[in-house]
């Protein structure tokens, strides 16, 4: 299922679903970040997904990095709140959705590194290489809040 993203565009589909979802920020001991290049939009991402009703959000995060790298993590942290109802996903299947998504810090605690059905790639990265990495500007924005080492979460 192919995915566009739009970001403050007056031509974007108006929404019919709201999605809760986590992404996580995982690193390693060498200051690298993990990202996964999507599937549904070839695109550069953290892995993260939609919230499951039986899920806490730290929970979603450690389940989607799990599916969608193989990896086993411990949330460290709290990144930020990305609510912004300009950004808007919409889906081959017709779903449109507005997501409110809750980004996490993680680190590595067990299982090994496998590309899933959700991703193309996984690539270790250093904080330089990420500005070379084509992604969407929400994606972006975690990661420079990320890199930021905010005192507190961004809220927004």
């Amino acid at each position: 299922m192919a995915r566009t993203e739009y970001y403050d565009d007056p031509a974007a589909p108006a929404p019919n679903s709201m999605v809760v979802a986590a992404s996580a920020v995982v690193t390693d001991d060498a200051g690298r970040i993990l990202m996964q290049r999507r599937t549904d939009s070839g695109l550069w991402a953290l892995p993260g997904g939609g919230m499951d009703l039986g899920d806490s959000l730290p929970g979603t995060a450690v389940r989607e990095v799990k599916e969608e790298t193989g990896l086993d993590v411990e949330i460290t942290g709290l990144v930020g709140t990305y609510t912004d109802p300009r950004h808007i996903i919409a889906y081959s299947d017709g779903e449109v959705r507005r997501q409110f998504n809750v980004c996490f810090t993680a680190r590595v605690v067990g299982g090994e590194l496998a590309i899933s059905d959700e991703s193309t790639a996984l690539r270790w990265v250093t904080p330089k290489e990420l500005d070379g990495l084509p992604m969407h500007h929400t994606q972006r924005l975690r990661l420079q809040h990320f890199r930021e080492a905010r005192p507190t979460p961004y809220l927004g």
